[in-house]
């Protein structure tokens, strides 16, 4: 399973008729209009000889079909049958007028170019074929198209009502996804072609794309196997193999797919009652949402990258399988930019460096948890220090709640119904119990443990508390996916004439930590999606709310920031923020969710202070169906539910860590440096000064070393520059004379060969400086 899926072929129309998006009668056959049955049946004619023609010419240029195992031959005869069957349905449909609008987005000189109507019949005009309407600049790195702002579209696919269409360029993040799962579907495809195997899924990732296989008698993967592979794939994109959409029934998705027990599983676990959809490319048939590109010939380059082995759904216990992982290109060019950009990531890469410089390690005795070492804990406190310090200044109050509760806590929560398998759950005396994998649940209790009145909301509760979660081993990965970690998890508890104020403040909040390290950041709203909790009313208020303060986030210069209809948590609408690194990567570590179903779960109240608050009824309430107590009531006279802010800038700090790592390749900011001076001593009898000037910076809390191994000065000053000591102080008998140090930095060549010579006391003052004002560049 690819993670996406596809639709119908056309009716076969001249290339006049498809650009204009209408059917057009041959010339013989203008002057007696057919009727509509009669026409539909003689271009469902002429489709299935065009068909015949299709699947002949594949396996005539593609020797390898008849030496395909009889599975795979019967499974692409039963699409082409349900193909065939399909296309003639579509035919049959009426073609009504359809009301369709190109938006075009912006010109070159980013003036917006106005929205475009087109003529357009359902059924039958497609999105590439308004393509004409744009520029070839645009057109030619378009992909996908995407369908009222919503829903991505295949380029071919016919539309189907009145709609808003969009183009989505390689360029951007869902285009690339496009086309690199598209470029999956080939691999899987070359695959098939060299082991028979049988396939699991084949995602598009962030570099690139995998597939993973079982291959018979237990054979691996070898490296000698690339090239091969990568010949297969070329041919295919030679032949321009169409990516064909069909939506096939369960039943029949089970007799297409029945020889593959991962397929089965994806079906019988995954997939809705009314069926799915699949995709042909070439030989291979695989189970997918789509969409995809329009044919293989847009891929112009193509490169595997490595191979590894892995477990089925991630999990130990299950079938071991090969992993292939590939990037492809639109263009040969980018290709060769791309490998650039993969060697200077290796370089960055946070678990070498984490080794290097002594940051970290793990170990099998605690999969998933990160050990971090002295210097490693010396970023962590830097960091809880920072969010501290602005906790101070905004109201926040640091709180410590339980690493473990009750399973009873959960199911009130909702966790153990969508969460459960997720947690790391123990028996305790004969009950269940689990280690906390977030903080909300505790945060709650501790908000309903005695009367609140509105004269204290806001209430910001901030917690760095451990928290566990139970990824699955095949899904960690370095700092980036652990297992145990610590977050900046703060919950605000608000009324909802607060919630604006209260966003703002975030955003703020937002400006100060993200400008530190110099990461620029995008605001995304995700709104009230088809399955939702709540009223509609109550969403459409905090949404506005919500957009009021982006609103005024972007008057203040803030940026612009983009609406995902549809996609916000199903217990309130969110805001995801996306930071970029120094790659251009992007990294989402900050989130703003609005929740007013936790509030409800837990009964969570406030006295208003508008009438005399009356005492909570002692009167038995509704049990719930879970067992998880009783069921909430509606606040009474006087009282009022809390609207509930969920937040985190930096989310886990193992996780911000490790991008902060690749972020400045090793090369740390001074003030969260955990190696700022490094004092050489000349000869040993200068040691003595060498050593009070280590212990002056100790005592102002800079994390200060001395050398005084028998090593040459030149090996200390190397080894030094290696560990990226911010400031080496190079000091001899002239230095220790005049209470001076010979100063070189680590980000100033010039003061590599010869440093400078500070005064002892100046240099002092200039770092301390630098650390308190917790500036980005390594200069004094």
């Amino acid at each position: 399973m690819s993670g996406q899926l596809d639709e119908p072929a056309l009716p076969l129309r001249t290339k006049e008729a498809e650009a204009e998006g209408v059917e057009k009668p041959s010339p013989k056959n203008s002057k007696q209009p057919m009727s509509k049955p009669q026409k539909n049946k003689e271009l469902h004619a002429e489709q299935s000889k065009g068909d015949s023609a299709n699947i002949q010419d594949t396996e005539s240029k593609n020797p390898t079909t008849s030496q395909l195992p009889d599975f795979i031959q019967k499974r692409n005869q039963l699409f082409d049958e349900l193909k065939r069957k399909h296309d003639a349905e579509v035919l049959e449909k009426e073609h009504p007028v359809i009301n369709v609008v190109l938006d075009l987005g912006l010109a070159k000189d980013g003036i917006p170019i106005p929205a475009m109507p087109v003529a357009a019949k359902a059924w039958e005009s497609t999105p590439g074929s308004f393509l004409k309407h744009v520029d070839k600049d645009i057109s030619s790195d378009v992909v996908v198209a995407k369908v009222d702002g919503k829903e991505l579209w295949d380029l071919h696919r016919p539309l189907e009502r009145d709609c808003r269409i969009s183009y989505i360029p390689f360029t951007s993040p869902e285009g690339r996804n496009v086309f690199w799962h598209s470029s999956a579907h080939v691999l899987g495809e070359a695959a098939e072609c060299q082991y028979n195997c049988l396939l699991s899924h084949g995602p598009p990732v962030e570099q690139g794309f995998f597939y993973d296989m079982a291959i018979a008698g237990g054979q691996v993967v070898k490296e000698s196997d690339w090239s091969p592979l990568e010949s297969k794939a070329s041919k295919f994109f030679k032949e321009k193999q169409p990516f064909d959409r069909l939506h096939v029934s369960i039943p029949d998705l089970k007799e297409m797919f029945g020889y593959s027990k991962y397929k089965m599983y994806y079906i019988e676990n995954l997939l809705p009652p009314e069926g799915s959809t699949v995709y042909r490319c070439g030989t291979l048939v695989d189970l997918c949402l789509g969409p995809h590109i329009q044919n293989t010939s847009k891929i112009k380059a193509f490169q595997i990258m490595k191979n590894s082995s892995c477990y089925f759904r991630g999990d130990k216990d299950d079938d071991s399988l090969q992993r292939i992982y590939g990037v492809a290109f639109p263009d040969k060019k980018q290709m060769t930019e791309h490998k650039k950009f993969l060697d200077e990531a290796a370089k960055r890469d946070h678990r070498r460096i984490g080794v290097e410089q002594e940051l970290f390690f793990f170990n099998e005795m605690s999969p998933g948890s990160t050990f971090l070492l002295p210097h490693g804990t010396r970023i962590f406190n830097a960091l809880q220090k920072l969010l501290r310090s602005e906790y101070q200044k905004r109201g926040y109050s640091e709180v410590q709640s339980p690493n473990m509760y009750d399973s009873d806590l959960w199911k009130r929560s909702g966790h153990w119904q969508h969460y459960s398998d997720d947690m790391f759950v123990l028996d305790v005396e004969k009950k269940k119990w689990a280690l906390k994998p977030m903080n909300c649940p505790g945060h709650c209790m501790m908000f309903s443990h005695r009367e609140r009145s509105y004269r204290e909301l806001p209430l910001r509760m901030a917690d760095f508390g451990v928290l566990h979660r139970n990824e699955a081993s095949g899904a960690l990965n370095g700092m980036t996916r652990v297992r145990k970690f610590q977050q900046d998890d703060t919950h605000i508890f608000c009324t909802q004439d607060q919630i604006t104020e209260e966003i703002e403040g975030l955003f703020d909040f937002l400006k100060c930590i993200y400008g530190l390290f110099g990461f620029p950041f995008r605001l995304n709203l995700s709104t009230r999606p088809e399955k939702f909790l709540g009223d509609i009313a109550t969403w459409d208020v905090a949404e506005r709310k919500l957009k009021d303060a982006l609103n005024s986030f972007t008057a203040s210069g803030g940026g612009q920031w983009v609406l995902n209809e549809g996609d916000g948590a199903f217990y309130g609408p969110k805001i995801d923020i996306t930071i970029s690194d120094a790659l251009r990567r992007d990294w989402q570590c900050a989130t703003i969710q609005l929740d007013f179903q936790l509030p409800q779960n837990f009964d969570l109240e406030y006295m208003t202070g508008d009438t005399p608050a009356k005492a909570k009824s002692a009167a038995p309430d509704e049990a719930r169906e879970d067992g998880a107590g009783a069921l909430p009531k509606t606040p009474g006279p006087g009282r009022a539910r809390p609207v509930l802010i969920h937040r985190a800038i930096i989310g886990s700090f193992e996780r911000f860590m490790a991008i902060l790592t690749e972020h400045f390749a090793g090369k740390w900011p001074f003030w969260i440096s955990p190696r700022q001076v490094l004092v050489i001593p000349v000869m040993p009898a200068v040691n003595d000064y060498a050593q009070e000037v280590q212990r002056l910076f100790k005592a102002l809390k800079m994390y200060a070393d001395v050398d005084v191994s028998g090593n040459t000065m030149q090996k200390k000053i190397r080894t030094g520059q290696l560990q990226q000591y911010n400031f080496i102080f190079v000091v001899g008998a002239k230095e220790k004379e005049s209470r001076s140090v010979n100063i070189r930095n680590r980000d100033d060549q010039e003061t590599q060969a010869q440093g400078e010579l500070v005064p002892l006391d100046e240099a002092i003052n200039k770092l301390k400086a630098l650390k308190k004002e917790r500036r980005l560049l390594n200069a004094i």
